[in-house]
C-alpha cells in the first residue's frame, strides 16, 4: 500500500487519496498542492495527513506556487464565463438540459462540463460551441440531483450548508420508511432537501429509531393500558419518550408508557 494524503478539490467535500510518490516530506494539512488525478492535473488542498491506502486516486506533483494559484483563478473565471455562454447557447438551440458547471484542469488539458438531463441531449451541438473558445478536451458528465447540490453548494433545512456540499463523502439510499419510523409528516416539502430528494439526514438516526420502536406497539394496531384497563387503536407513537397515544371509545388516551401497553386478549 502506498502512503497517501487526503486532498479536497473545489467541486465538493469528498476527500481523494493521493499518493505522495517519491516525495520525502508530504505537505501538511491546509497546504495547497498540485496533483495528477484521474481527471487530469488539478489544484487541491490537503485535508488529511499521510496514511497507507491501497487504491490511490492520483499522484502528488508539487506544492502549489503563486503561479499555480493565479492560473487556477484565471481558469475558474474562464469556466464561469463559458458556463453562462453555454447556457445561452443551449436555450437558443433548444437543447433540453441544465448546465450545472464547467471546470478546467490546471493545465487546460480538459474541460469538464457537468449537466443534468432526463433524456439524451444533443451534446455535439454544445461541443461545437465550446471548441471556438478552447482547445481543451471536452468531457460531458451527467450528474444527478444530489451531485448537483454538491457542486453548486446549497443550504439545508437546518440553516447550515447541506451535507452533500459540506462534508458527506458518499451518498446512501434514503427511503420514505425512514421518515415513517421517525414519525415525521410525509409531506415532500418537509422531508426533502434542496436537491428535491429525501434528506440525507433521515438515515443518520434511523437505526436508533428502529431499536426504540421495538418496545412500542405498531401504529394502527390495538393495545390496552394495563393501569386503566382502557383499550383502543394506536394513533401516534413517540419513540424518544417511549409512549403511544390510544384512541378509545371514550376519547384519546395520550402518552401511555410502553411498559403499560399490551395487546388485548382475543377472547
Amino acid at each position: 500500500m502506498a502512503d497517501c494524503i487526503g486532498v479536497k478539490f473545489e467541486n465538493g467535500p469528498k476527500i481523494h487519496w493521493i499518493s505522495t510518490g517519491d516525495h520525502e516530506a508530504a505537505p501538511e494539512p491546509g497546504v495547497e498542492c498540485v496533483v495528477r488525478s484521474r481527471r487530469g492535473i488539478e489544484l487541491g488542498r490537503v485535508r488529511a495527513a499521510p496514511r497507507p491506502h491501497d487504491r490511490p486516486g492520483g499522484e502528488l506533483l508539487r506544492v502549489a506556487s503563486d503561479e499555480d494559484r493565479a492560473a487556477a483563478q484565471h481558469l475558474a473565471q474562464r469556466a464561469e464565463d463559458l458556463t453562462w455562454l453555454l447556457r445561452a447557447r443551449a436555450r437558443q438551440r433548444g437543447v433540453a438540459l441544465k448546465i450545472v458547471s464547467l471546470e478546467f484542469t490546471l493545465d487546460e488539458g480538459a474541460l469538464h462540463v457537468h449537466y443534468s438531463a432526463e433524456a439524451h441531449p444533443a451534446l455535439r451541438v454544445l461541443a461545437q460551441e465550446l471548441v471556438r473558445y478552447t482547445s481543451a478536451r471536452i468531457e460531458f458528465v451527467n450528474v444527478g440531483p444530489r451531485d448537483e447540490a454538491r457542486i453548486l453548494g446549497t443550504l439545508g433545512a437546518c440553516g447550515s450548508g447541506s451535507c452533500s456540499s459540506t462534508w458527506l463523502q458518499s451518498f446512501r439510499s434514503v427511503s420514505i420508511r425512514m421518515a415513517r419510523d421517525q414519525q415525521l409528516p410525509l409531506n415532500p416539502e418537509k422531508i426533502s432537501g434542496p436537491c428535491g430528494r429525501l434528506m440525507c439526514c433521515l438515515q443518520y438516526e434511523h437505526d436508533q429509531y428502529k431499536e426504540l420502536l421495538k418496545a412500542l406497539p405498531k401504529k394502527g394496531g390495538k393495545a390496552c393500558d394495563t393501569e386503566s384497563g382502557a383499550c383502543g387503536r394506536v394513533i401516534k407513537l413517540d419513540p424518544l419518550r417511549g409512549t403511544a397515544d390510544l384512541k378509545t371509545d371514550d376519547g384519546i388516551l395520550e402518552g401511555v408508557p410502553a411498559e403499560r401497553l399490551e395487546r388485548p386478549s382475543r377472547r
